[in-house]
């Protein structure tokens, strides 16, 4: 049964607090013409030789390691021991959903393919080290940053169909519009490829991004409050040494994010807004006492990302004090206009201490967890949903940052086969 669930899904129940979530399958509800490549999203935590050792195996070697080992025994300050009694207190609905994934045998199953799930012949592809990125950081500081434009080719192939539904003629038609400081739209029900300094980049149907720095965030504030987003998901890039030590994106000192506009963002009816956070106790006390406050919004709950490798071990030591395999999705609740007013939505409880497991894409690279969340939106749906600081697009989403078409790069996609 979760077998036939994340087929269909991409998402499989555990239990009734722990789901497990394929994201490839998710993200690929959103296109069309293309589909993510499992091979290039999957490019961590599928080591051959790891992949095929039963859990059971994998668990008794690290033990071994463990044993091998001498740790040094050091005590906590006041800070760290406060984030170890959050530690503990979670640690058993962890443990729970873990249990969960190795006892459904016929998902384990799945779950050490996915890395080559669905690769028709040469659509396994892997990602060159030697393929160069833009840098959207470095492109959108020049001066000439204004002057950059995207052309975006739509393909007008939905009006002669074929008794398959294949297209008998295509036609392009190209739309050339600013890549910064401007809303880019696809509205068709397409996805669509777009191009920019000879890079090409897979847009979503029914999508968009603004892409910009902190400083122009106050231009996708809606011009009236029921237009605004019932659904807002943040990633802030945190102050984190582990980032910094990889290089791979820059990182923000805390207190710049108070300045986001979170409130002016809500519909009028509210928002729930999911907040990714480190398990450093430090930054869980800055949310709490100073962003959220600022923010205006009230905690809620706390859902937990668990991350494992393709034989369904831990990607990591439960109980490692500074490098636990899972992070933490703080939600909470923006009260829009209409909140004390009878126009006010009956919302559902959400639901302390929900688990959801995955194998982690590349560093960084959080789940798409929209539809775990629509359950508790509030407003009529269609929900509005924003992500800020995103770098990539889903279907019916505005994603904002400094480098949102960073995962739309198509060395990450496939064409989808025609299917006979």
């Amino acid at each position: 049964m979760e077998e036939n669930q994340l087929m269909e899904s991409g998402v499989s129940e555990l239990n009734s607090n722990a789901f497990f979530i394929d994201p490839v399958r998710i993200l690929n509800r959103s296109y069309t013409r293309f589909r993510v490549s499992p091979s290039t999203y999957y490019s961590r935590f599928f080591d051959s030789l790891n992949s095929a050792q039963s859990p059971k195996a994998s668990e008794d070697s690290r033990k071994g390691k463990r044993k091998r080992k001498k740790k040094k025994i050091q005590s906590l300050n006041e800070r760290e021991q406060i984030a170890d009694r959050r530690h503990q207190e979670v640690k058993p609905f962890l443990l729970k959903a873990h249990e969960a994934l190795l006892k459904a045998t016929d998902l384990l199953k799945v779950l050490r393919n996915l890395r080559n799930d669905g690769c028709a012949v040469g659509e396994c592809k892997e990602l060159s080290q030697e393929s160069s990125e833009l840098s959207f950081m470095e492109l959108g500081g020049v001066w000439q940053a204004p002057l950059c434009e995207i052309v975006l080719n739509y393909q007008q192939d939905d009006k002669t169909l074929q008794n398959g539904g294949s297209p008998l003629t295509q036609s392009i038609e190209q739309k050339v519009t600013p890549v910064f400081n401007n809303l880019v739209a696809n509205e068709g029900s397409y996805d669509i490829e777009a191009e920019l300094f000879n890079h090409k980049y897979i847009i979503p149907k029914r999508s968009c991004f603004y892409m910009s720095d902190m400083q122009q965030i106050d231009s996708l504030i809606p011009a009236g409050s029921d237009c605004g987003f019932n659904l807002i998901v943040i990633d802030p890039p945190w102050e984190n040494g582990s980032a910094r030590q990889k290089v791979r994106y820059p990182t923000l000192p805390n207190r710049y994010f108070l300045s986001l506009p979170v409130k002016q963002l809500c519909h009028t009816s509210g928002a729930l807004v999911a907040l990714w956070v480190t398990n450093r106790e430090k930054l869980r006390d800055f949310v709490e006492n100073d962003l959220f406050p600022k923010w205006g919004v009230t905690y809620a709950a706390s859902f937990y990302w668990l991350k494992v490798k393709a034989n369904g071990m831990l990607t990591g030591e439960l109980d490692l004090f500074h490098h636990r395999p899972y992070e933490c999705l703080l939600l909470g609740y923006c009260d829009g206009k209409d909140t004390h007013s009878g126009n006010s939505t009956r919302l559902n409880p959400i639901p302390d201490n929900r688990v959801f497991i995955s194998v982690p894409g590349d560093y960084s690279r959080k789940p798409p967890i929209g539809e775990l969340l629509l359950d508790y939106v509030p407003g009529s749906m269609p929900a509005r949903c924003v992500e800020l600081f995103a770098r990539e697009m889903i279907a019916g989403w505005t994603s904002w940052g400094n480098e949102p078409l960073h995962f739309q790069d198509s060395r990450y996609f496939v064409s989808k086969t025609t299917e006979n």
